[in-house]
Parts: C-alpha cells; structure tokens; sequence
C-alpha cells in the first residue's frame, strides 16, 4: 500500500487507515523507532499488561493443587 508522505507545518506526516491501526491494535500512542532503514511503529502497551489474566488461567486449568499466589486477588496491587 502507497501512502503518500504530507507536510505538516515544519513536519511532514502520513494518514494511516483505520483497518491498518485495528489490525496492530494501536489506540493512540506509538513507539517509533528506525530499524536498518525502516521506520518501525508499534504500540505503546502498559509493561506488565496482562500478567495476571495469565496467572489466573493457569491457576484455574490446574485446579485444587495450584497455590493460592493472590490471596484476595490483584485487586490490591498497584503498578
């Protein structure tokens, strides 16, 4: 796909399609950096997103003999 490259004051800036930044799951900030030559985006995620829906599914699919590593939760934690 051909973007073609605007000015934007002293700037210069591209549209991107909406299917693109659904398919990357990018809301509203990104991480932009070169990589050999390219321009690489990406989305800005929280560190340590998700790390306890992982636990809490592992918990559930061993069952009984899993130790009970969140007493409570994480509703107490903050990050």
């Amino acid at each position: 796909m051909k973007i073609t490259v605007r000015k934007i004051g002293n700037s210069r800036g591209v549209l991107i399609p909406a299917a693109l930044l659904a398919a990357c799951r990018i809301e509203s900030e990104i991480e932009l950096h070169v990589d050999e030559g390219r321009l690489v985006m990406a989305p800005v995620r929280a560190p340590r997103a998700g790390w306890f829906d992982k636990l809490a599914a592992e918990k559930e699919a061993a069952g009984a003999g899993w130790p009970d590593v969140l007493p409570g939760g994480d509703k107490d934690w903050a990050w």
